[in-house]
């Protein structure tokens, strides 16, 4: 029965490939801010709507390249289905939730707790040991990111923005217990993603129709929908989806703060950032805290 039973440990070489493959989802996120700037004034869910569509009709076209055999991936178990649309979903409801609901700065900053929380929960998984190194080089990245979140600055949590540090909380967790649980189902092939992402289009456009108002993009808001449909909000989910499957998911996790940090470099560079010395520090912290939580990992490539 897919996904009854842990995956036999992959070889190196291909545990090597996953975790790097798994990687590149962290590179197509760091252009998440940039694009979601340049879809400014869309409302969130009729966003995440209309780019989970482009990614669901771009693998509607491979598939169909591919001669239609790739939908026989389609047909999986309730609860394959179940944890990806929740995952995928979930998260950015939770999200959007925290934003509307507490100051961006306290929810991000709690939101990104979710690659600190994969490794911890990492160690539940069979096959996977939790060390020293994974954990310190977990909290390396996190104080890295909340460098950049904060900007250097302090953060006071206020009781009444409870509900949106609550979803935040919940965001983080749905995240993390998606990738860590995804490995349970190392059997399912990735192509049973872009089903994940028509799914999650189609509860982005029930959310938007009842508590958004429609906004019809305009110019370069159309660029930036299909940029974030092809990359942050497509590509990437099916490459995390099979890093997470086979590769190292404590590498993986750690990787996962240079999410925000090259998020900012690329900001920077299209000038919508400035330079700082507390982006130089988050930008070690973050560097420093990836290298020591691959450390067994590398050492063994």
């Amino acid at each position: 029965m897919i996904g009854s039973l842990p995956n036999p440990a992959p070889d190196k070489g291909r545990r090597l490939r996953a975790t790097l493959v798994g990687g590149i989802a962290v590179l197509l996120w760091s252009l998440l801010a940039l694009f979601t700037t340049g879809a400014a004034g869309i409302p969130p869910f009729q966003l995440l709507a209309m780019t989970f569509a482009v990614a669901f009709a771009v693998s509607l076209v491979i598939i169909a390249l591919r001669g239609g055999g790739g939908f026989a991936a389609w047909r999986q178990r309730p609860a394959v289905w179940l944890l990806g649309v929740c995952g995928l979903f979930g998260y950015h409801f939770f999200y959007f939730v925290a934003l509307g609901n507490a100051p961006a700065v306290e929810a991000s900053l709690i939101a990104y707790l979710w690659p600190l929380l994969i490794v911890v929960f990492s160690a539940l998984l069979p096959g996977e040991r939790l060390r020293w190194f994974h954990l310190s080089g977990a909290l390396l990245g996190l104080a890295g990111a909340a460098l950049l979140v904060t900007k250097g600055g302090q953060v006071a949590f206020r009781g009444e923005f409870a509900l949106g540090y609550l979803a935040a909380v919940a965001c983080a967790l749905t995240w993390s217990s998606y990738s860590v649980l995804n490995r349970r189902f190392g059997a399912v092939p990735t192509e049973v993603v872009g089903g994940f992402c028509g799914a999650v289009a189609l509860l982005g456009s029930l959310c938007h129709l009842f508590l958004e108002t429609t906004v019809v993009p305009q110019g370069l808001q159309w660029l930036a929908i299909l940029g974030l449909g092809l990359g942050p909000v497509g590509a990437a989910f099916f490459v995390w989806d099979y890093g997470t499957k086979h590769g190292n998911i404590q590498v993986l996790g750690a990787l996962s703060y240079g999410a925000p940090l090259l998020s900012t470099l690329v900001l920077i560079a299209f000038g919508q950032a400035e330079a700082t010395k507390v982006v130089a520090v988050a930008c070690l912290l973050i560097v420093a805290g990836a290298v020591l939580a691959s450390k067994d990992f590398l050492r063994k490539t």
